[in-house]
């Protein structure tokens, strides 16, 4: 059977908008990884130390920042909270420039702040392998995505 040049505009048309979604999930999961992770990507010149969680409220946990290196000490600084963090648990962190918010660093931390990126992977996959029909493109994405998450269960 013969298609029509509308029907394959429509089929053009929906593979461009699906794969403009696909992009803008993964763009938004990089952008937002982003945030925390270039303080631990980057982290040369930064000030390096060691947190212990004094307590926590509803989206932040705070406590006293030991410096590592030529650093100066602070009675209280804070941190997102999650749930690898408990009171009187210690982190290695960076301090983001210019505030008292800190970064977990390490494998842990740094897997913690791909997290939004192993969502938007998940997310995407499913609008690649059902919008675009590209199967392989998109077990290979959620697979990525998937085994982000895992690593960072497992490390947290």
């Amino acid at each position: 059977m013969k298609r029509s040049s509308s029907h394959r505009a429509l089929l053009y048309g929906r593979s461009a908008a699906m794969g403009c979604i696909a992009l803008l999930l993964l763009v938004a999961g990089v952008v937002s990884s982003w945030d925390s992770a270039q303080h631990i990507v980057l982290a040369k010149g930064r000030e390096h130390g060691t947190m212990t969680v004094t307590g926590c409220g509803a989206d932040v946990c705070t406590g006293p920042f030991a410096p590592a290196d030529g650093a100066t000490a602070r009675s209280r600084v804070t941190t997102e909270k999650s749930v690898a963090v408990r009171k009187g648990g210690r982190f290695p962190v960076v301090v983001k420039p210019g505030t008292d918010v800190v970064v977990r660093t390490g494998l842990p931390g740094f897997l913690h702040a791909w997290t939004p990126l192993g969502g938007a992977l998940l997310l995407a996959a499913l609008i690649i392998g059902g919008g675009l029909r590209l199967t392989r493109i998109a077990w290979s994405t959620g697979i990525a995505g998937a085994a982000l998450l895992v690593a960072t269960f497992i490390a947290l």
